[in-house]
């Protein structure tokens, strides 16, 4: 990705406090004036996987039904499962009468065979098998209700604020339900938390019990850079699709909700997608714990300190705007040792044309004990001229 970092204007100043979570529009300044694709769908939503800003978006909150995209969360969970060791891809998962019976599209699974992790998860991605979701909804919580009931913490762990599972399918109920913004985050921490894993999602086919079926997803033999994610549809829910491609280091997530067929689904997560690479650029600002500057400590073994980012900082702006982004530091002072090492000692600001953009804090890089006596004693005289 590429970094912006010997044109921007570095200065001591006070930061105005504005959000500091991904999860933010790009704003209007930082816009790009290529027109925004038109397509009929209930919701949608455009996002920089990076940085987390949006692009764009039509009714993001808008709930509605996620229909197999649910499925994106049924997979997070096992993912969690094997990565916490409480799971193993190899381990043989009973088929209960219940996972053979749910009805939808199926990985045709046998009823009381025994089934690896593995191949359920393929079933589940690759062909949407509500039998493969189920099987491992039980295997990992005792019963369907209970994962349901994991699945709702993690959204709550992730901030999907709009969002509440009541199966592990997507199948439609009431109180089952989700937004294009949730959607479209719950791919981003996929991505994000599991990499390799997410390699499942590029698969075209998968063949199970002498049985081939193809991915849903139409974009995959569209758009080489398209490598996920998740298609959905039921009656009720209408036609749902989130897509994600990577072109030279920047990663778009496209989410449509209730399009009217497949074919309006998958053009208009390309017409996003497209849309994104065209006109926006995403830059790694800084890279977490990376020094940017050190700053005076008094009482202290050590002088100064070196001063790192708490977490990468990326932004995504309209092509050829950057050269008009500019970045405060400001440091807390005094910094009086004892000083533990990742505590906040101040915030960078990066703002556009005078107006604050995104802020996060800065910590220090090192831990700094306390000097002497005589360095406490020198210092206290400084500090009373501060």
């Amino acid at each position: 990705m590429v970094r912006v970092v010997s044109s921007w204007l570095w200065t001591a100043a006070a930061v105005l406090a504005c959000a500091a979570r991904g999860d933010v529009f790009v704003p209007e300044t930082l816009k790009s004036t290529l027109p925004t694709p038109a397509f009929e769908a209930s919701s949608w939503m455009l996002q920089d996987q990076k940085s987390g800003w949006i692009i764009a978006a039509k009714d993001p909150e808008l709930r509605v039904e996620p229909a197999s995209i649910t499925k994106l969360m049924t997979a997070y969970v096992t993912f969690n499962e094997i990565a916490e060791g409480r799971l193993k891809r190899s381990e043989k998962v009973h088929v209960s009468e219940r996972a053979w019976r749910t009805e939808g599209s199926r990985t045709f699974l046998k009823v009381n065979s025994r089934v690896a992790v593995e191949d359920l998860l393929k079933g589940m991605i690759v062909q949407s098998g509500n039998d493969a979701a189920v099987a491992l909804a039980e295997h990992v919580a005792g019963d369907e209700t209970l994962f349901a009931g994991l699945m709702n913490r993690t959204a709550q762990k992730l901030g999907l604020r709009g969002t509440h599972y009541v199966n592990s399918t997507g199948l439609p109920h009431p109180d089952h339900y989700s937004t294009a913004r949730d959607v479209s985050e719950l791919a981003r921490a996929l991505i994000r938390d599991f990499p390799k894993d997410y390699g499942l999602y590029s698969l075209k086919s998968f063949r199970y019990n002498d049985i081939e079926q193809p991915n849903r997803n139409l974009l995959l033999w569209r758009d080489e850079a398209v490598d996920g994610v998740k298609t959905g549809h039921t009656r009720s829910a209408g036609y749902c699709l989130v897509g994600s491609a990577e072109k030279s280091g920047m990663r778009l997530i496209a989410t449509v909700m209730g399009a009217t067929g497949v074919e309006q689904r998958t053009r208009a997560v390309h017409a996003l997608l497209n849309h994104g690479f065209a006109a926006y650029e995403g830059y790694l600002i800084y890279d977490r714990r990376e020094v940017i500057s050190s700053a005076p400590v008094y009482k202290g073994a050590a002088e100064a300190v070196n001063v790192v980012v708490s977490r990468p900082l990326y932004v995504t702006v309209a092509k050829g705007s950057a050269e008009r982004m500019k970045a405060t530091l400001a440091i807390d002072s005094p910094l009086i040792a004892p000083l533990a090492e990742g505590r906040r000692v101040g915030a960078l600001r990066v703002g556009h044309d005078g107006r604050p953009v995104v802020e996060i804090p800065l910590l220090s890089g090192a831990h700094v004990a306390a000097g002497s006596w005589l360095d406490g004693l020198v210092d206290t005289v400084r500090l009373w001229f501060h």
